[in-house]
């Protein structure tokens, strides 16, 4: 998007925004098909100090279905630790009920007859609703502090159009004071500064650097200028951002420590972000705290943490001083905190607050003579009927729907072979409420292993290459679409939208497939946190193949088939159809176009979508797993 229209947009933005209220929460009883249960969202403050966290947003600004996941194996010393139990078995862990809103928020248990029942979860404007009513509890927003774990800027329609603007507008209408980033990255650098120059709040990163190389560059110094002095923190340490913030919270001294995913340059296209670096930086953390404590002697230090959260066990354990470790990446709703002793004899809180705007984690802090005592948690579904929507929130969504897609609006990296004309004229309400077909079933993709709607990005990927297998990433965002619901191309942008996506075909042996296949479980399964990339096991359309998750690498993938039965040979090639690449950007259509045409093409006269197979992949040795339940493929 140009700098003109940038700033275009946002003054057309800045339009809808009204006055807003805060309606009591139990005006809104009358709207839901169940109750609200007396006091369900009322939590006074028990301390001194209350922050409040969400993470994972994805470009989610309206309400979502969003089912959690049955499978979410553990292996090593995550094997049965939270988060790594589903269902029935999280529930005890965590002391919950079963049949109520907590089973429908924290599970997958019944999720299509409980989500008709309670409705949708998240969306800004209640969320906002929800925040403002947390913040009077605890006695007013001075005594508050609301924090994102990111992935914010990235994950539909409208916040890729934008480049994450609708994404910051609206946090800065929500009220957020710090966040962290990854997918936020995946925009160009000069837009990434720009977002963060626009945002209200602290962008911080201890582990994101500036490259030694772009310490000299004088077109970096001039964007760095440009952007009221964005992306270049300090000079000597080589931070790009400010490391962390200290924030004074009800007269209290807070200290938020930012850790951005380590392993973005892994993950996604370094094009996009050539003059930065990322790691986990441990040590570097380690020295930071102790220098934090030492110079700056706050009253408390938290990490704002994108390591995924059996990464921020381990971190937990090992960085001296921390009191708390608000974590994302993995998506993980956990209504309880991991209890963790570090190693300097103390105990660090590690949470995780799901994804799509559908928790907020709240965090008090009784804080006395600069030490903190005790730290009580909860964490609160956002069930959409139970609250009502903020007005202003709810009028900026609403203006920033009516946007016209035009001319300068580009899709993706090539403006003259990507851009779509077909879109010219119509807002970006238009665009995603256009219904494509009614799902024949649920349509989810949290998960380890194949989700029904990897399968439909995996079969419009075979079609469009008349591929012998497809592969689609194991990425955790994406929306739920209920069976019997019109699936809108609002729900596929949900599933597809990046800056990088691009289709493509390739060939490769049966060998090459099954060490990509043996590659990413390690990523998924090394007993090492620290080895692990935080996602699921990529999706594979086309065939099936047996995994044993507990086997060591080059040991796991057996019994690949084609879906005609043909067993896959090593030494035979192969058409594989992907989209995504972290490499050279292939010249393929881009992924949400492909799915849209799929569904169009592949719908039955009475509009219906049906799945004729799930590519399944059998596992083993997970019988015992607490992680897996009501498995639709085969196990042993």
């Amino acid at each position: 998007m140009s700098e003109i229209n940038r700033r275009n947009m946002l003054k057309l933005l800045g339009l809808g925004a009204v006055t807003a209220t805060i309606p009591g929460l139990i005006s809104c009883q009358s709207n839901s098909k169940a109750v609200l249960p007396k006091d369900f969202y009322k939590l006074p403050m028990k301390g001194k100090a209350r922050i409040l966290h969400i993470t994972d947003v994805h470009g989610q600004l309206k309400p979502v279905y969003f089912r959690e996941p049955n499978v979410n194996l553990g292996v090593g010393a995550a094997y049965g630790r939270p988060p790594h139990v589903v269902g029935n078995k999280l529930l005890q862990a965590m002391g919950l009920k079963s049949s109520n809103a907590e089973s429908y928020a924290y599970t997958y248990l019944d999720f299509q007859n409980q989500a008709k029942k309670l409705g949708k979860t998240g969306g800004y404007a209640h969320l906002k609703t929800l925040l403002d009513e947390l913040r009077n509890q605890a006695g007013g927003k001075q005594n508050t502090l609301t924090i994102d774990g990111g992935d914010l800027w990235q994950g539909s329609g409208t916040s890729l159009w934008t480049r994450g603007v609708d994404m910051v507008e609206a946090s800065n209408i929500l009220g957020l004071d710090v966040m962290v980033g990854h997918w936020e990255f995946t925009y160009k650098e000069n837009e990434v500064l720009s977002n963060v120059a626009l945002f209200k709040g602290d962008f911080i990163g201890q582990n994101v650097k500036v490259k030694e190389e772009a310490l000299f560059d004088e077109n970096y110094e001039r964007m760095v200028e440009k952007y009221d002095g964005n992306g270049l923190f300090d000079e000597d340490s080589g931070h790009a951002f400010q490391p962390y913030v200290i924030k004074t919270v009800n007269g209290l001294r807070i200290c938020i420590v930012g850790q951005a995913f380590p392993r973005t340059s892994n993950a996604n296209p370094q094009e996009f972000f050539p003059d930065w670096s990322f790691g986990l930086r441990e040590e570097e953390m380690i020295e930071l705290v102790q220098t934090i404590k030492e110079d700056e002697n706050p009253d408390a230090i938290v990490l704002l943490s994108h390591n995924g959260m059996d990464v921020d066990i381990k971190m937990a354990e090992r960085v001296p001083g921390l009191n708390a470790v608000f974590g994302g990446h993995t998506h993980d709703g956990m209504p309880k905190p991991i209890k963790v002793k570090n190693i300097d004899g103390g105990t660090c809180l590690v949470t995780n607050a799901g994804s799509n705007g559908k928790y907020v984690g709240v965090m008090d802090f009784d804080i006395q003579d600069g030490k903190v005592v005790d730290m009580d948690y909860t964490m609160l579904p956002v069930i959409t009927n139970w609250l009502p929507a903020d007005k202003e929130m709810e009028a900026y969504i609403n203006q920033m729907r009516q946007t016209t897609y035009d001319e300068n609006i580009v899709e993706s990296r090539a403006k003259d072979r990507f851009y779509n004309p077909q879109r010219l004229g119509k807002t970006y309400e238009d665009i995603l409420s256009e219904k494509l077909a009614i799902a024949d079933r649920l349509l989810y993709r949290r998960g380890n292993f194949m989700g029904t709607w990897d399968q439909i990005l995996c079969n419009a990927l075979r079609e469009e290459y008349d591929a012998d297998v497809s592969m689609s990433a194991g990425v955790r965002w994406g929306v739920t679409t209920l069976k019997g619901d019109w699936i809108t191309m609002e729900d596929v942008m949900s599933q597809c939208s990046m800056t990088y996506g691009e289709t493509y075909s390739t060939e490769m042996t049966g060998e090459m497939l099954l060490n990509t296949l043996e590659s990413v479980a390690d990523n998924l399964f090394d007993e090492d946190p620290y080895l692990q990339s935080g996602g699921d096991m990529v999706r594979i359309g086309g065939m099936d193949y047996t995994i044993e998750p507990g086997k060591p690498l080059g040991q796991r993938i057996t019994e690949a088939r084609l879906d005609n039965g043909e067993a896959i040979d090593p030494d035979k090639t192969y058409k594989v159809a992907g989209w995504a690449s972290v490499g050279k950007a292939p010249n393929g259509r881009l992924m949400w176009d492909v799915v849209r045409d799929y569904i169009l093409n592949n719908k039955s006269k009475d509009d219906v979508l049906r799945l004729p197979k799930i590519n399944h992949p059998k596992l083993i040795g997970v019988n015992d797993n607490p992680g897996i339940a009501d498995y639709p493929g085969e196990t042993a």
